[in-house]
C-alpha cells in the first residue's frame, strides 16, 4: 500500500503545472523505508540518498529532491534504476494554461528540471498525444488517444533548449485530458512527460459572467460565484496543482446559486445536508473553499453542537465529507452535529503546527481553520459549549496544535495517527481527548501517539486511547468514527 501512495505521488506531480509537492513525497518515500527496512548494500545506497536529500534540501533544489526520492523509491521496490529512468524523470511540460478553450491557440513547453546522467549522441524526436482523463493509458496502443504533432530535432538539453510544442484542439469537446510528449532517440524510448488539462470553449465568458453577477450579488454569496475564476487562476499561475478540481461542475454550482441570487435569495439560509461554501481569506487575498453538513433537525432555533474537521496531507475540504465511505455526514445526522471542513490553506501546510514544517503557509493555514469556525458561528446557532476538533494524521497533528492554541473553544478533540508536543499537553489538560493509533503505522509511528497518551495520563486528561492491533495509517479512522462520536456526545465545556 505505501509504495502504491508513493508512486502515486511521484507520478502526481507529472499532471502539476505547480511544483510538484516535495513534502508529500517525503512523507511516502520516508513511510517507504519504514516498511521496507532496507539493509546491507541497499541500506547504504538509501544512507547516502537521504544524505543528498538533505544536501539538496538545504540548497533549495527540489527538483534534485524529487529526483533522488524517485531513485530511492525505485531501489526501495526492488527496481533496477536505469539511465533512461533518469532521464524520463527529468522531464516536466510548462503552460501558461491548464484550462484551454479550443477555438485558440495553445502551446506548451516540454524542459527538465535537472541533468539527468544519460549519454546522448544525437539529438531526439518528439510526439504529442491527447487522451481523455477518463480512459487510462493501456500496455496495448490505445485507440483513444491521438496524436497532436510531431518534432524529429528536439535538443538533448531541454533545460538550455525546451521545445516549444503547438497543438491544434479545434473540435475537441470539453472535458478533462492528459496531454503526453514521448521523447525518444533513434534506437529507443526515452520517456514523456504528461499533465492533464481542461478543455472548455468560451470559458473566459462564462467566468466574466460570474464576475458580472457577483458584483451586485449579496455580499455573503459572492465568493461563491468567484470561486471558479479564482481558482483556474490561482492553477494556471502555478500556485496550486490541479488536483481533482472539476470545473463543470464548479461552474454548475456557482450558476445555480446565481440564478437563486438573481431572484433575490440567498440560496443557503435554512439549507440542510451537505453543500460546500466559500469566503476570501483576506490575509493572502484567496477565495478559500470549506464544506458543510447541516443535520436535517435543524431549524436555527436550537443551538447545535459543531464539529471542525481536518484532512490529512495531500487531501482537501472533501475528505471526511466523501471519503471513510461517507460515514461522518450519516454520525453526523444521527447524532445531531453540525460538521464543518476546511481545507487549511493548502493541502500540506498543517493548521499552523510547526511539526510540518510548512513555513510561510503555516500562518494562512491556521487562520483558515479559524476563520471558517468563525463563519459557522456566525452562520449557524452553535452551541458554544459544544465545539469539536478532530483530524487525521497531518489533521490529527492540527488538532492537537489548536487545541493547544485556543483550549477555551473546544469541549473535546479527536486525533487519528497524529502527533503533537507531550509539553503542550499542560496547556489543553482540561480538554477530554479521543485518540486513535494503529501499532504498524509506517508513516507517523505509534509511539507519537503513545508519548502524548502517556503525558494526558501523568496530567490527569479525561483521555480514550484507542491502539488498534496491525492498524496502518489509514484503516484505523473509519472502524473507530461511530466511537469518536459517542465521546463527543459526553463532553461539553463548563458553563462560561
Amino acid at each position: 500500500m505505501i509504495r502504491a501512495l508513493l508512486l502515486t505521488l511521484l507520478a502526481s506531480s507529472a499532471f502539476a503545472q505547480s511544483a510538484p509537492n516535495t513534502t508529500l513525497a517525503l512523507i511516502g518515500y520516508n513511510a517507504l523505508k519504514t516498511s521496507a527496512k532496507p539493509q546491507g548494500e541497499l541500506g547504504a545506497q538509501i544512507a547516502a540518498l537521504d544524505t543528498a536529500i538533505r544536501a539538496a534540501q538545504q540548497r533549495g533544489q527540489t527538483a534534485e529532491v524529487r529526483h533522488l526520492i524517485a531513485k530511492g523509491t525505485a531501489l526501495l521496490s526492488n527496481r533496477v534504476w536505469a539511465d533512461t529512468n533518469d532521464y524520463r524523470q527529468s522531464l516536466v511540460l510548462r503552460t501558461e494554461h491548464l484550462f484551454v478553450d479550443p477555438t485558440l491557440s495553445y502551446s506548451v513547453r516540454l524542459e527538465q528540471t535537472y541533468a539527468p546522467s544519460i549519454v546522448l549522441a544525437a539529438n531526439l524526436s518528439a510526439s504529442a498525444t491527447l487522451r481523455p482523463a477518463a480512459i487510462p493509458a493501456p500496455s496495448s496502443p490505445d485507440t483513444a488517444r491521438r496524436t497532436l504533432s510531431s518534432y524529429h530535432e528536439v535538443a538533448r538539453d531541454l533545460r538550455d533548449v525546451p521545445l516549444r510544442v503547438d497543438l491544434n484542439l479545434s473540435g475537441t469537446p470539453d472535458g478533462d485530458y492528459i496531454l503526453e510528449v514521448f521523447v525518444a532517440d533513434s534506437t529507443r524510448p526515452l520517456g514523456s512527460a504528461r499533465m492533464r488539462i481542461t478543455v472548455f470553449a468560451n470559458l473566459g465568458n462564462r467566468l466574466a459572467a460570474l464576475e458580472t453577477q457577483a458584483a451586485v450579488a449579496l455580499p455573503d454569496i459572492r465568493a461563491d460565484l468567484r470561486y471558479p475564476g479564482d481558482y483556474v487562476r490561482k492553477i494556471d499561475r502555478g500556485v496550486i496543482a490541479i488536483g481533482g478540481f472539476n470545473l463543470a461542475r464548479e461552474l454548475a454550482s456557482a450558476d445555480s446559486i446565481a440564478a437563486s441570487a438573481g431572484a433575490g435569495k440567498n440560496p443557503f439560509v435554512g439549507r440542510t445536508g451537505g453543500f460546500e461554501r466559500h469566503y476570501v481569506l483576506e490575509s493572502a487575498g484567496e477565495t478559500m473553499p470549506y464544506r458543510v453538513f447541516v443535520p436535517s433537525a435543524y431549524d436555527g432555533k436550537k443551538a447545535m453542537p459543531l464539529i471542525i474537521a481536518l484532512h490529512g496531507a495531500g487531501g482537501t475540504e472533501d475528505g471526511f465529507m466523501d471519503g471513510y465511505s461517507g460515514l461522518v455526514p450519516k454520525l453526523a445526522e444521527q447524532h445531531g452535529y453540525i460538521v464543518a471542513t476546511p481545507l487549511g490553506f493548502r493541502i500540506d501546510a498543517g493548521y499552523g503546527s510547526p511539526i510540518m514544517n510548512a513555513g510561510r503557509n503555516a500562518e494562512p493555514s491556521e487562520q483558515d481553520v479559524m476563520q471558517g469556525l468563525a463563519r459557522m458561528r456566525l452562520d449557524y446557532k452553535v452551541d458554544d459549549r459544544r465545539i469539536y476538533l478532530m483530524g487525521h494524521s497531518m489533521g490529527g497533528i492540527g488538532t492537537w496544535h489548536l487545541g493547544a492554541k485556543y483550549p477555551a473553544i473546544w469541549a473535546a478533540l479527536g486525533s487519528f495517527s497524529g502527533m503533537g508536543f507531550p509539553a503542550a499537553e499542560a496547556r489543553m489538560k482540561s480538554i477530554p481527548q479521543f485518540v486513535v493509533h494503529g501499532d504498524a503505522d509506517a508513516t507517523v509511528p505509534v509511539g507519537r501517539s503513545r508519548d502524548m497518551v502517556a503525558e494526558m495520563k501523568r496530567l490527569g486528561v479525561d483521555y480514550r486511547y484507542i491502539e488498534v492491533a496491525g492498524g496502518n495509517h489509514v484503516n484505523v479512522v473509519e472502524p473507530n468514527l461511530a466511537a469518536l462520536f459517542d465521546f463527543f456526545d459526553t463532553k461539553r465545556r463548563p458553563t462560561p
